[in-house]
């Protein structure tokens, strides 16, 4: 029994020397990175590369857990093209939708060793912007006609461009703190639809580069 009491004091002291920041300490990070997202259970989908950027704040509640809040510019979306012919139409697209957010990352932080933190919480987002843009093309009989996607009323199967205005996620992910710089990198599993009458999700890979300030 006295093996074991010295064997976990010695773990626990061992453990407090883990975090960058002692317990009661309050930081906050401005960061910038990218996301590179795509929307599930759409055809013909690639990934759009867009800006992640804002603030958290992190309080640590002992040596080992902290808590975070932030505020993140987030964009958003995915890349759909697409061809085919039938009879003598052919027709193209290469269509970008864009759906931009105000990300509310909530997440509790576990120091494993010094200044490497694993992350899991919860996310709020608000749509701040949506919309398609892109060229649709249509071959008729030999004749070319080129249309932006807000010019073509034809009936294709498009992403729909209205999102809802509220969206919910779950953010995993891990963090590496070397002398107040912060490089993270999350994924975003999506839980909520984007559109009404969809079961489509947001699937978003974020990494950011930031810096903390002791308050």
């Amino acid at each position: 029994m006295k093996s074991f009491i010295i064997a976990t004091s010695l773990l626990m002291s061992s453990l407090a020397a883990f975090a960058q920041h002692a317990a009661g300490t309050l930081t906050i990070q401005p960061k910038v990175g990218l996301n590179i997202t795509t929307i599930t259970q759409e055809p013909d989908i690639s990934a759009r590369v867009g800006l992640a950027a804002g603030v958290e704040a992190e309080y640590m509640i002992s040596d080992m857990f902290s808590f975070s809040a932030g505020a993140l510019y987030s964009m958003q979306g995915a890349k759909q093209k697409s061809s085919f012919t039938e009879g003598t139409i052919s027709v193209g697209y290469d269509i970008t939708s864009k759906y931009d957010y105000i990300n509310i990352p909530l997440m509790a932080n576990v120091y494993v060793i010094k200044g490497l933190a694993v992350k899991a919480g919860l996310q709020p987002s608000f749509n701040v912007s949506s919309k398609n843009d892109g060229d649709v093309t249509i071959v008729l009989n030999g004749e070319t006609k080129n249309y932006s996607v807000g010019e073509y009323t034809g009936d294709l199967d498009f992403i729909d461009p209205s999102a809802n205005s509220f969206y919910f996620s779950i953010p995993v992910g891990a963090s590496y703190e070397y002398k107040n710089v912060v490089f993270d990198a999350r994924y975003n599993i999506g839980v909520s639809k984007i559109w009404k009458g969809s079961y489509s999700k947001h699937s978003v890979f974020q990494m950011t580069l930031g810096y903390k300030f002791s308050l």
